[in-house]
């Protein structure tokens, strides 16, 4: 098998269209966490919680908005890494890319955990052992195998999953939205900011990962100008159900604080057995699409990464016949069943999101500075009121990250400081001329 080394973006094709930047954004965002945060927010603040999704979603949008603008001033693979290494310097970029990777990488384990979770009650051997071990690895696998097929296989099986994950989740909204005790959400006790700040940082797992879209820029056609719009319009419109969701949850529900399946439960009572049947459908493919999809990301950080040097050109290496970065991918899905067999789904999910808003602030920061350096083209996506959005974003970003547990700053410091001896002792891999390398 014949494999390009990383070099001009050209080695990668670009068949994602507009719906399949949508596609990606949204099977991102759309994963495990809908389907079981509604009940930590009814715990933690009841009636006023469909508020902190608002709340949330308000600040999702002022970082999307955000990097939708750093992405109209690039084409190529890494999006993040992009923005901070020409800001920063490669040293930030090497770490951001990092940062994601490991966030991404644990969020796979985490889906591949849960995933299997939910089968447990179909076959309860799935509970522990090497049931459950066999089966967290299979379905990793699974989807490694698909995405090294190519980017237009792995985006097929995305389309249908993102089919299969959506309609029970809008016919909850349909059958739901008349129920809603508009009434008792105005009338909500408002929280303290301490509950708001602890609650809204949980909350935010069922929001992170829209930003998968811009690390495939080097496959997508026109991506200066499909990407930030049909990202803006997705993340949009994700928030928007997320919070009508929450509402119909508070309404239903207002005792499913200590449901595992608030979503499963809110299901049954609206619609019975066939609607709480139809919702445990839509989990099984929303955490699969919501992992497909990293996996199909995720590893176009470590091939941006070694296109710059920053490791070695085999983690650039691309399939001449699918034009994949295969190497990177089968690394990712190696690391993943390595974290997913030894670790359980609060850990991981914990570690992802702090991990995560990290980034946005660093992708956030990276933006003035890239807006004095590069110039701006007619008709490039633009934000209304220049850095004021960006500001808000950031001081949102940082104030949520304040929340964050003693053990979630220590693992984020573990992996900066790892990423500081990687960068500091491995040597800048030089790849001034494409070439090929053989493989079995």
């Amino acid at each position: 098998m014949k494999q390009t080394l990383a070099g001009p973006e050209s080695h990668l094709k670009r068949e994602i269209g507009r719906i399949g930047v949508a596609t990606i954004a949204m099977n991102g965002v759309i994963g495990s966490g809908i389907f079981a945060l509604p009940a930590v927010a009814i715990a933690q603040a009841g009636a006023f919680s469909p508020w902190l999704f608002l709340l949330c979603g308000i600040l999702i949008l002022t970082v999307a908005l955000t990097l939708a603008r750093n992405a109209s001033f690039f084409e190529s693979t890494g999006g993040p890494i992009v923005y901070t290494t020409v800001a920063f310097g490669r040293f930030v970029g090497f770490q951001t890319g990092l940062l994601i990777y490991v966030s991404r990488v644990a969020a796979i384990a985490a889906s591949a955990n849960l995933l299997v979770s939910y089968a447990v009650p179909l076959w309860s051997p799935l509970a522990s052992g090497t049931p459950r071990t066999i089966a967290v690895v299979s379905y990793i696998v699974l989807a490694t195998v698909l995405n090294a097929v190519g980017v237009r296989a792995g985006m097929a099986v995305l389309y249908l999953i993102s089919i299969l994950k959506l309609l029970p989740l809008l016919l909850l909204i349909l059958v739901g939205v008349p129920e809603i005790e508009w009434a008792t959400i105005a009338a909500a006790k408002i929280a303290s900011p301490e509950t708001v700040g602890s609650t809204m940082l949980v909350l935010m797992y069922a929001f992170i990962g829209f930003e998968f879209s811009l690390i495939n820029a080097g496959e997508t056609r026109d991506a200066r100008s499909a990407i930030p719009r049909t990202l803006v319009k997705t993340v949009l419109a994700v928030a928007v159900a997320y919070a009508l969701i929450q509402l119909v949850a508070v309404s239903i529900g207002p005792d499913l604080g200590n449901s595992e399946t608030p979503l499963v439960e809110l299901a049954q009572r609206l619609m019975g057995p066939a609607g709480a049947l139809l919702l445990s459908v839509g989990v099984v493919f929303s955490i699969g699409g919501g992992s497909l999809t990293s996996l199909l990301t995720a590893p176009r950080l470590t091939y941006a990464l070694s296109r710059d040097g920053t490791l070695p050109g085999w983690f650039g290496a691309v399939n001449e016949r699918t034009h994949v970065p295969v190497n990177s991918i089968l690394f990712c899905g190696a690391l993943s069943i390595a974290l997913a067999v030894s670790q359980q789904f609060i850990w991981l999910a914990t570690l992802s999101t702090i991990i995560r808003l990290l980034t946005y602030a660093l992708c956030i920061a990276a933006l003035p500075v890239i807006e004095r350096k590069l110039p701006t083209e007619a008709g490039q996506f633009r934000i209304p009121g220049g850095l004021v959005i960006p500001g808000i974003a950031l001081v949102l970003t940082v104030w949520l990250l304040t929340h964050s547990t003693l053990q979630s700053v220590l693992i984020t410091g573990a992996v900066v400081a790892v990423g500081s001896i990687v960068f500091g002792f491995c040597p800048n891999w030089k790849r001034d001329t494409v070439g090929t390398a053989s493989a079995d």
